[in-house]
């Protein structure tokens, strides 16, 4: 069978372990998963072969490297080797367990049985080559968030005669946000994402979850394309993507806002967290709280 795919093996400190995923999925990755190997975690990432040559992953290597050496730590031990297709879509989901997040979130990967007596809100969820498994920890981080803003009806205004808030999510990935908040008791959510295979992850997701296509609808594209797909302006944002991205689209997720929006921004570095608040007070938020875990942060804010 032809290798299609590179596995990369990074052996690194704990405290590593979320600047190494934020690398590999910088880097490119389709998948990532991790497991704790004594004292250490193993992170193991996937990308096609096409995407990478030996000089290319000898630069992630350096990379890896050096951000261990800004951290003071000990640089991790990182090893690359080629697998067939049929491995990469087994390889990573072995590690890859039921997870609990926040008060009432239980991720649950769709090849484990879906547990019977727990009394938190069940997400079964199959990423595919999409980000978004709940294991990273600015995906918990909008998770809480969700929490936070969809358990208090006075932030999450209701709308039409249903009730419930309409919401943009806005690089949906594998759709474990707008999952997320459609089980917690949102009304609609419009996602898009600019990777098809994102796309195709997040519809499989919805059928996963038994959520009607209609209050889950889902676009290739950008800010652009959800501004279209609207028929009015949303209730909240969800945004999880890079920090220098969400600072280009601030304007354009401003624009499909109402004055009494909320909005929930992650993907951002602490280090990167003032450049972001600043474009957002800029166009009409104030930043609420923000949330910081390991070297990750989550701005909860709020139109002004």
């Amino acid at each position: 069978m032809v290798k299609t795919w590179w596995e990369l093996q990074i052996l690194c400190e704990p405290e590593l372990e979320d600047s190494v995923f934020w690398r590999l999925g910088s880097f490119g990755c389709r998948g990532t998963a991790s497991e704790k190997k004594g004292n250490q975690i193993l992170v193991r990432g996937y990308l096609p072969v096409f995407q990478a040559q030996l000089l290319d992953l000898a630069a992630l290597s350096l990379w890896l490297r050096q951000d261990a050496l800004c951290m003071e730590m000990a640089p991790p031990t990182i090893h690359w080797q080629l697998i067939d297709e049929q491995d990469w879509a087994s390889s990573w989901k072995q590690y890859w367990l039921p997870q609990e997040i926040g008060d009432r979130f239980l991720i649950n990967p769709a090849w484990y049985p879906t547990p019977e007596n727990s009394d938190r809100i069940i997400i079964r969820l199959d990423p595919g080559m999409a980000f978004g498994t709940g294991n990273h920890a600015t995906t918990q981080l909008c998770l809480e968030s969700l929490e936070m803003r969809l358990s208090d009806s006075l932030l999450s205004p209701p709308t039409g005669e249903q009730g419930g808030a309409v919401i943009a999510d806005i690089g949906c990935g594998s759709g474990i946000l707008s999952i997320g908040a459609l089980l917690l008791g949102a009304k609609q959510v419009y996602a898009v994402d600019t990777d098809p295979l994102a796309v195709q992850s997040t519809q499989e997701n919805l059928l996963l979850n038994g959520i009607d296509k209609e209050r889950l609808v889902v676009a290739q594209g950008s800010v652009d394309v959800a501004a279209k797909l609207l028929t009015a302006p949303v209730d909240g944002i969800v945004c999880n993507i890079l920090a220098d991205v969400i600072i280009e689209l601030v304007p354009q997720m401003s624009a499909i806002a109402k004055p009494s929006s909320w909005g929930i921004f992650s993907g951002i570095l602490v280090e990167q967290s003032k450049a972001v608040a600043d474009t957002l007070e800029k166009n009409g938020w104030v930043v609420a709280t923000l949330w910081k875990r390991k070297e990750w942060c989550c701005l909860n804010v709020r139109r002004s």
